[in-house]
């Protein structure tokens, strides 16, 4: 076992006593604990021993006799973490998996948690009380569904407790020239979005587009209201490159946000794409990335 594969052990047990811990004056409840809003200390990124002394006591009254307070934990970079999705859309994922990588999000404050739409419930549930958001993906990964199904999936995810909405592109579309098409699928997905209080981010699936019609995409998606653009979904040719968000950035101007995903692995690939314009990253290695800003 790795030094940080110990730390995220020491973390994750703590926060199942900390789950077993009832509110002052009350009886356990089912599901009870960690996951309650009054259960968290405001602005709590779960590193109770290095921030917040309530937390610690209540770890050894319920019986720890030692508390772990990992210095990587506390070294690490918040602005980076907020800029990362933390990731999982394979479609083997379980429920472990997905399990995990909530309590990532939570212990380093990741900006949001992106799975498939069946998992937004458990997504919500496990980050109750947290500041990292719950975001999920529409017409994936192909983008070629109807409007109103990617609208209807829209509606389902919000009414589940999604706060951040990926839906992909009529890639065909556009690179047939059907400019209205493509702008009124992403406008009636932003409308669906934005009436339930989420964003938007629209994926363009740049590997399959050249810069003209990227930079149409972009411009469709701005007059559509949507709130980002996004590179790809990580299911095709190509992730994110350095060209395409700074094409994007150009392209949709300071307003609206810039997401790189797909392919971005490493502290050094996410300096790149920030450094070109991204606002946000997509990414399924960020444990891997944030511990380097420690290093």
């Amino acid at each position: 076992m790795t030094q940080a594969e110990l730390e995220r052990l020491v973390a994750q047990i703590g926060e199942e006593l900390l789950a077993r811990i009832p509110a002052a004056g009350a009886a356990p409840k089912k599901g009870e604990g960690l996951n309650l809003p009054d259960q968290v200390c405001p602005g709590c990124v779960q590193r109770c021993a290095q921030t917040c002394a309530r937390n610690t006591k209540e770890i050894l009254a319920a019986g720890a006799s030692r508390v772990s307070a990992s210095e990587r934990l506390t070294k690490i970079d918040p602005a980076v973490a907020a800029l990362i999705d933390h990731t999982i859309l394979k479609p083997e994922a379980t429920r472990a998996d997905v399990i995990k990588v909530c309590r990532e999000a939570r212990q380093y404050n990741f900006a949001s948690v992106c799975v498939n739409p069946h998992w937004v419930p458990l997504v919500k549930a496990e980050l109750s009380g947290s500041p990292v958001k719950v975001c999920t993906v529409v017409g994936f990964p192909l983008g070629a569904t109807t409007t109103e199904a990617k609208v209807c999936e829209t509606q389902a995810a919000v009414r589940s407790g999604a706060q951040e909405i990926d839906m992909v592109i009529n890639v065909g579309a556009l690179r047939s020239g059907e400019t209205d098409t493509v702008r009124e699928d992403i406008a009636a997905v932003a409308r669906a979005a934005h009436s339930g209080g989420a964003i938007l981010k629209v994926i363009l699936e740049t590997a399959l587009l050249d810069d003209t019609q990227k930079r149409v995409a972009c411009q469709l998606a701005k007059a559509a209201r949507a709130d980002f653009v996004k590179t790809s979904t990580g299911f095709s040719t190509a992730g994110a490159t350095a060209h395409d968000i700074a094409l994007m950035r150009e392209a949709v101007g300071p307003e609206m946000g810039v997401k790189a995903s797909g392919g971005i692995r490493t502290l050094e690939d996410l300096r790149q794409m920030a450094a070109a314009g991204a606002t946000r990253i997509g990414a399924s290695a960020s444990v891997k990335i944030v511990e380097a800003t420690a290093a």
